[in-house]
């Protein structure tokens, strides 16, 4: 299997299009929601992704095909008082999972966030996702806890404007 993973350039038609065919396809699973992405979605996205500072997409391809991406964005560590990276995005495509190109690209996150001398990778993932959460603490990842005591961290939304 021919393998490759690399930092897109989402100026480029062609990286911004196989980002939006990995993305959506994620939208679509049911760990990603079900739904897909909005037309409005489709349309921004590209750009304003290229154009927010800290925000790093790395495309997986396997045979010169998407086959994965991993959407990660700059953050800080108050308490490390260093930078961080967060995971926001991090999807296969059904056909390419169990194949190592999840692993592979979690890899080329780490490198990222070393290169971006980050403290930390942080990312999310539904309880129900056992694939994602195997793969996460595969690569080093474990539950965010300060004191056991308090338990584990939990992710929350507010959705504004509507």
């Amino acid at each position: 299997m021919k393998l490759d993973i690399f930092r897109a350039d989402l100026h480029q038609p062609e990286h911004a299009a196989a980002m939006l065919l990995l993305l959506d396809a994620y939208a679509h699973d049911p760990a990603g929601g079900g739904d897909g992405l909005s037309d409005q979605a489709k349309a921004r996205l590209p750009r304003a992704l290229a154009d927010r500072p800290g925000v790093h997409v790395l495309l997986a391809y396997v045979e010169e095909q998407p086959a994965g991406l991993a959407i990660c964005m700059e953050g800080f560590s108050t308490f490390a008082a260093a930078p961080l990276l967060n995971v926001h995005d991090f999807a296969v495509l059904p056909a390419h999972r169990g194949c190592g190109v999840g692993r592979a690209l979690m890899q080329q996150v780490i490198a990222l966030a070393q290169s971006l001398d980050c403290c930390k990778v942080t990312l999310e993932v539904l309880e129900g996702n056992a694939p994602a959460r195997a793969l996460y603490q595969a690569c080093g990842f474990a539950d965010y806890a300060l004191d056991p005591a308090w338990g584990k961290a939990m992710f929350m939304q507010r959705w504004l404007g509507e």
